[in-house]
């Protein structure tokens, strides 16, 4: 493998690994300060918070592809768990945001 520029390193240590988890992170950060702040108002206009999802999103997809794509055939196992944390993380940024968009479906 040389010159491919490829570490033998954990999938979790490599930035295509940590920044799908950390996007989502730093957008929970995020909505729960919109939350702080407004409580479960909807403003008439976006936000900030909002743009930065429309943003941040797709770009946290394709990393994740690109990390599937680059990791799997190297290291499955691992590769996999990485991805269901991954998955997760996103999953509990679209949740949080459902649980604001519909705030009278939540008690």
């Amino acid at each position: 493998m040389a010159g491919t520029g490829f570490t033998r390193t954990a999938p979790l240590k490599h930035w295509s690994g940590w920044l799908p988890i950390a996007i989502p992170v730093f957008l929970l950060v995020l909505g729960l300060r919109y939350i702080a702040i407004n409580g479960l108002v909807r403003p008439a206009d976006e936000g900030t918070e909002a743009h930065l999802f429309q943003i941040l999103m797709p770009v946290q997809l394709a990393v994740m592809a690109y990390f599937a794509l680059r990791w799997l055939p190297r290291a499955p196992g691992g590769t996999l768990l990485v991805l269901a944390l991954q998955t997760v993380a996103a999953a509990a940024v679209f949740a949080m945001v459902y649980w604001i968009e519909h705030p009278a479906l939540t008690g």
